[in-house]
């Protein structure tokens, strides 16, 4: 009797372990699947091997919840698509009447008019010279957006690309009385990306700084492929500096600007496989790119 006992639990355990083996294989089948199909765009679902009742239950649950996960998902990409579809298209419309009354402005100046009146039309011409300035930045987000991660990346002296920029904008801070303090390395420091993309990130980030800074500007280049951009900047706040990079997102309202040019830049830079941050510390505020080798 005592043995037959002995034998039934060991039959017993026998089966509760194969049990548990089967069970933890379909757990890690459908940790596996999940997994899979979280990081990759698929239709399929999670099909496990085991016949447990309550594993299968649970694998038809997270297969249910697949599917409204796409569904959204879908949702969102439609959504997201037609957004920056609409952005092109209105950007795009938007440069029409502003050739018009820019050509119109044209014929009136050739008119003989008052001063108060030659007053108004200097006024409407900034205004929509301003207008026209960020109806054309609107436009370039929108390309950026809608491009299809068609970068031409190739080896890209950075030292050569930072020294063009900083030429092209040496008359425009000079206007604002800032003389850049610039380090660059005697080594050429070089990376696998697109050169013109790279020249555009560069441009609006010294754009930023001519709209922004206190009155001085620091562009360091080191041989770790890291480009710090710094400047005084008074009276920000932790929150402010944490948005910089986002879209339509401005320091202040009255500003000339859109709030696109870092978002642009933190676009391309990540499609080049860099990084951007910004650190405000001691009224200086440092934003940091870093493309790794």
């Amino acid at each position: 009797m005592y043995w037959i006992i002995i034998g039934v639990l060991a039959l017993v355990i026998v089966f509760l372990t194969v049990k548990l083996i089967y069970v933890r294989r379909a757990a890690d089948e459908i940790s596996q699947g999940l997994k899979e199909r979280s990081e990759i765009d698929t239709n399929t679902l999670i099909g496990i091997s085991s016949g447990d009742k309550k594993m299968r239950t649970l694998a038809s649950a997270v297969n249910a919840e697949l599917k409204k996960l796409r569904a959204e998902r879908l949702r969102f990409q439609r959504g997201d698509t037609e957004i920056k579809n609409a952005i092109t298209n209105i950007s795009h419309d938007l440069r029409t009447p502003l050739t018009a009354i820019f050509g119109y402005l044209d014929l009136l100046e050739r008119e003989e008019m008052s001063e108060t009146q030659n007053r108004y039309i200097g006024i409407i011409r900034n205004r929509s010279e301003l207008l026209r300035q960020l109806t054309e930045e609107l436009f370039r987000y929108s390309v950026v957006l809608t491009a299809d991660n068609g970068l031409a990346c190739e080896p890209v002296n950075i030292n050569a690309v930072l020294e063009e920029s900083a030429a092209a904008f040496y008359t425009a801070l000079g206007e604002r009385h800032i003389v850049p303090e610039i380090e660059i390395p005697e080594n050429a420091v070089v990376r696998n990306l697109d050169g013109a993309a790279l020249a555009r990130v560069f441009s609006n980030l010294l754009s930023n700084a001519i709209k922004y800074s206190g009155g001085d500007l620091k562009i360091v280049l080191t041989e770790a492929g890291e480009i710090i951009f710094s400047n005084a900047a008074n009276d920000l706040s932790e929150i402010q500096v944490g948005r910089l990079f986002d879209r339509f997102y401005t320091v202040e309202a009255a500003r000339k600007s859109t709030g696109l040019g870092l978002a642009i830049a933190r676009t391309l830079i990540e499609r080049m496989g860099g990084s951007i941050t910004a650190e405000y510390e001691n009224n200086r505020l440092s934003i940091s790119i870093i493309f790794p080798e």
